[in-house]
Formats: structure tokens, C-alpha cells, sequence
């Protein structure tokens, strides 16, 4: 699969080969075994399962080859169990769902699939309430391979996960969600002694040196207690990935317990200050990607600092909207000086942030890698901005302008600029034709062009119910004159809050058109007419 042939055949000797085929014979019976379950890779879910039923043989090549399984995780699975498990052994993922409102599968089952899969790498876990901390020590002991596990909803604590962090050593990639219970205790994550030590051990696991030695990514959603997680990531050694989104406290602390490997931070809607950043930057010299959104205190001294330090930046995602208020703003002053400490920079994106042509310069004149670049929500991006991203940003490959005050002029500019563009995407920049976007696409046919309807500047007769003639057609069975709408042009209406506006005018003038009109002893086209106005 995949290759040339080793010998060519004529369309004569094809034809004659197949007509040797007796009727009824099963040609999948010569196809070795890897080669089916290949085709058994590419199918769906349902079409494999039903192919499964197919013969034995088909059924026993599914069981071998399949990799994962996703099953409803209900309290009525449990008796099933044993016949799954005995059947698809070779199994090393495994995904357990269940509504929080449903009793799940208890401690028992989740040991049963830690005996009956031995290959087990891959655990999620979501809304498995019935799962406490003894039953995820339990399936530590016997699941030493697990390399990923996700939880999501669950109702054990940090016990159990402590026990996830120190039995088992390959554990690389940790995902914790709305895990309400998990500061119950106040017991930190990496600080409690792993279950059935001696006490000499307890000490040492105490200290974080036994802990998540091989944790590379570490994501944490919807939590509470920042202060939690310290020192999980002061054991965490080989960190890269920390994702923190929708998490209490105060990050700042926290942060400065950050291993030296990270090169992957992306933090939404948390209490960060420029205390923070500053720690970062102290610890994280090999940072490569930057992604802070709608975080309280950042100012440009925070990103100041992580640009003197982390000179290896190649993404930088700022969205300058806070739900805390924004006590301090970043601005020119700290985009010009990561565009001068960062020369590798290669994506930018920059939301909220009231820049100018003065933080466009420092981008263009020293960031010569920089291939994508989205500029959002700010007033100060207008025509002349976009004018001069066109004439300076020549390796500029993706642009995204989106909430800008930005018209025909500055989307005519890029008829000429940025030579290497392939697309640009413009959303909710009302003061953009669609005459100029249309013009655009003819100049750059290559450019891909992405325009939402509600960026176009309406006009009082382009609003859906343009060019519509009222013709009076013979009456109906009420006298009443029958109306012809003819409409020559179509409008789509996309999900933002100006099609909101647009769709309640819309209906506006449905409204209208629907009233009835009572003929008169004049021409009724004059009628008809007179109605519709």
C-alpha cells in the first residue's frame, strides 16, 4: 500500500484475471493481516465496529489491532468489563465518560481495566464521580506504564493524584479540570508521601524528588488554590508545556517554582501580575512561546522583562482584556522592546493592545522571520497602520485584522504590499467595502481572502430587502391585490453582534411587509406600491 507496482499488467490480462475469480469467493482471505488491519485504521468508528462482525477472522485482527477505546463509563458497564478487556487486550488508550448526574463506574472497574490492559498508557477520565482516591492509588500500584491521563469532573482529591505523580515514573503529559475536591484536604500536589512507603521515603517524596520526574506538560483548568500546584512544579523537572486557564489565586508566587526546561507558557483568565512575568523570565530562558490572555496587572515592564531574558521567543499571544479590570495596560513600549530583544519572533498576536506605527517599525525592522501577525480590538490601528504593514512586512505570510477602524484605503494597500501574503482574514471592520475586497481578489488571486459579512458597511438600500418590486398580481379570494417580491442580491448574516442589529432590522421589515393592504378605487399598482413604502 502506498508503493508502485513490481510488474506492470495490461487492462486485457486485468480483465482476464478477474473473470478467473469464481463466484463467491472472498478475496480479503489472501490479504495478509497487517494489511487489514491498516484498512481497519482508516475506518470510523461505527463501519469498524460492523466490520468487526464480518467472520472470525476479522474479529480477531479488530481485537489485536485496536488502539483505543471510548466507552460510556455508567455503573452498568462494570459487569461487561471482563468480556471488553479479554477481547481488545492490546489496547494502551482508553477514554471513560459519564454525565455528573449518573452514577459511574466505582474503584472497582478502574482496577479491572488496570489488570485486564497491560498496554494501558492513556487514561481520560470525565465525570467519573464515583472514583475516589483509594481506588486511583490502587490503580497507580498497577498501571506503571501511564504515560497521559486526563480528569475532568471527578470527585477525588489530591491523594489520589499524588499517588498518579510518584507510582508512576512515566507519566508525561497531566490534565486536571474542575476538580472541586481536590484542595478538600489542603494537601498540596507533589508534597504528600506516596502511599505505602516507610518513612525514610515519605521524607524523600516529601521534598519532590520522586515526584513527576518525566512530566513534560502540565495543563490546569477551572481550579482552585493556586498555591496548590508549588510544588508539583518545583518537582517537575523536565516541564515544557504549562497551560494554567481559569484558575484562583495568585499565580505570581507560584510561578517562581518554574524549572529552567519550560518553554511553553499559556495562561488565560487568572490573577498574573508583572511579579509574575518577572519569574518567569528568571527561570524560563529557553521560552518559546508566550501566551497571556485577560490576566489582571501585566503591564510593559512584565513584558520588558521577559524580553531581556527569553531571547528565544518565537510566539507571542497578548490579548490585553481583563475581567479584573486593567489597572495597567501594555502598550507601545513593551511590544518595541520584545520586537528588539527577540529577533527569532515568527507569530505575533496582539488584542487590545493600543499600538502604533512606532511598535509596527521595531516589528518590521528587526523581526525578519515574523510570518504571522493578527492586530485586534484597538482603535489604533487604522488605514495608515495597515498601510504600512503592507510596505514593510515583506515575509509576512498570514494577516488578521479583526475590530479595527480600518477602510477601503488600507485593504487597497495590500494590492501591492506584502508580497508573500496567502491569506488574509478581516472580521468586524465595518468601515471595509465589499468593492475593495472584490478588487483585492482580482489583483492577488492567490491571496485566500476570508471577509466576514458583518465587516461590510451596510447601506440603507443594501439590507436584505433591496430591489424588491411590489407587483400587484390578480386578487385572491379576498379582492386583496397578490405581492411579487423580486430580490436581486442575497446577504449572509454571521454569528457577531452587529448581525444581532442587523438581523432585529431584518425582521423589522418583514414585519411590515406582512401587514395587509386593502385595495382602493385607484390603480392598484399605485396601490401595491404606495403599500410596500
Amino acid at each position: 500500500m502506498g508503493q508502485g507496482a513490481s510488474s506492470s499488467c495490461t487492462p486485457k490480462q486485468a480483465t482476464s484475471a478477474i473473470w478467473r475469480i469464481r463466484d463467491g469467493e472472498d478475496l480479503t482471505v489472501s490479504l495478509p493481516d497487517e494489511c487489514l488491519s491498516m484498512v481497519f485504521a482508516k475506518l470510523v468508528c461505527q463501519d469498524r465496529n460492523a466490520c468487526s462482525l464480518v467472520c472470525k477472522r476479522w474479529n480477531l485482527v479488530d481485537a489485536q489491532s485496536r488502539q483505543r477505546l471510548v466507552l460510556v463509563a455508567r455503573s452498568d458497564l462494570s459487569p461487561l468489563l471482563p468480556a471488553l478487556l479479554s477481547r481488545f487486550s492490546a489496547v494502551s488508550a482508553v477514554s471513560l465518560k459519564c454525565s455528573r448526574k449518573l452514577v459511574s463506574v466505582d474503584d472497582n472497574a478502574l482496577s479491572l481495566i488496570a489488570r485486564g490492559l497491560p498496554s494501558l498508557s492513556k487514561l481520560k477520565l470525565k465525570g467519573c464521580v464515583d472514583l475516589s482516591d483509594e481506588g486511583l492509588s490502587a490503580f497507580s500500584l498497577l498501571c506503571l506504564s501511564l504515560s497521559k491521563l486526563s480528569c475532568a469532573s471527578c470527585s477525588f482529591a489530591a491523594k489520589g493524584v499524588n499517588s498518579i505523580l510518584s507510582n508512576c515514573p512515566r507519566l508525561q503529559d497531566l490534565t486536571l479540570k474542575r476538580l472541586r475536591k481536590l484542595d478538600a484536604h489542603n494537601t498540596t500536589l507533589g508534597s504528600s508521601p506516596p502511599p505505602q512507603q516507610d518513612s525514610i521515603e515519605q521524607s524523600k517524596c516529601s521534598e519532590g524528588s520522586k515526584f513527576a520526574p518525566n512530566l513534560e506538560r502540565l495543563c490546569l483548568k477551572d481550579q482552585h488554590n493556586a498555591r496548590l500546584f508549588a510544588p508539583l512544579l518545583r518537582a517537575a523537572k523536565a516541564l515544557k508545556t504549562l497551560i494554567v486557564c481559569r484558575s484562583s489565586g495568585s499565580w505570581d508566587p507560584v510561578l517562581d517554582n518554574l524549572s529552567p526546561t519550560v518553554t511553553d507558557i499559556q495562561v488565560e483568565n487568572v490573577q498574573l501580575s508583572d511579579s509574575g512575568l518577572v519569574a518567569i523570565s528568571s527561570a524560563c530562558y529557553a521560552l518559546e512561546v508566550l501566551y497571556i490572555s485577560r490576566v489582571s496587572d501585566c503591564s510593559d515592564a512584565g513584558l520588558s522583562a521577559i524580553a531581556v531574558s527569553c531571547r528565544k521567543l518565537r510566539k507571542v499571544h497578548i490579548d490585553a482584556c481583563s475581567k479584573f479590570g486593567n489597572r495597567n495596560f501594555v502598550g507601545d513600549h513593551g511590544v518595541m522592546s520584545m520586537a528588539a530583544k527577540c529577533p527569532h519572533l515568527q507569530e505575533v498576536v496582539l488584542m487590545g493592545i493600543p499600538i502604533t506605527v512606532l511598535s509596527l517599525d521595531a516589528l518590521a525592522s528587526n523581526c525578519l522571520a515574523l510570518e504571522r501577525m493578527a492586530l485586534c480590538n484597538t482603535d489604533t490601528v487604522g488605514d495608515s497602520e495597515l498601510g504600512f504593514v503592507a510596505a514593510k512586512f515583506s515575509a509576512l505570510k498570514k494577516l488578521c485584522i479583526k475590530n479595527c477602524p480600518i477602510t477601503d484605503p488600507g485593504v487597497e494597500a495590500l494590492v501591492v504590499g506584502c508580497p508573500n501574503l496567502v491569506k488574509l482574514k478581516v472580521k468586524r471592520c465595518r468601515g471595509v467595502s465589499q468593492a475593495s475586497v472584490s478588487r483585492l481578489r482580482v489583483e492577488r488571486k492567490a491571496l485566500v481572502v476570508s471577509v466576514d459579512p458583518g465587516s461590510f458597511s451596510f447601506e440603507e438600500d443594501e439590507m436584505g430587502i433591496e430591489e424588491e418590486a411590489a407587483i400587484a398580481e390578480p386578487g385572491d379570494d379576498r379582492g386583496r391585490p397578490r405581492r411579487h417580491f423580486t430580490t436581486t442580491t442575497t446577504h449572509l448574516v454571521c454569528g457577531s453582534r452587529g448581525a444581532s442589529l442587523l438581523k432585529s432590522k431584518l425582521r423589522s421589515s418583514k414585519m411590515l411587509l406582512r401587514r395587509p393592504s386593502f385595495p382602493s378605487t385607484s390603480n392598484p399598482h399605485e396601490d401595491a406600491t404606495h403599500s410596500h413604502r
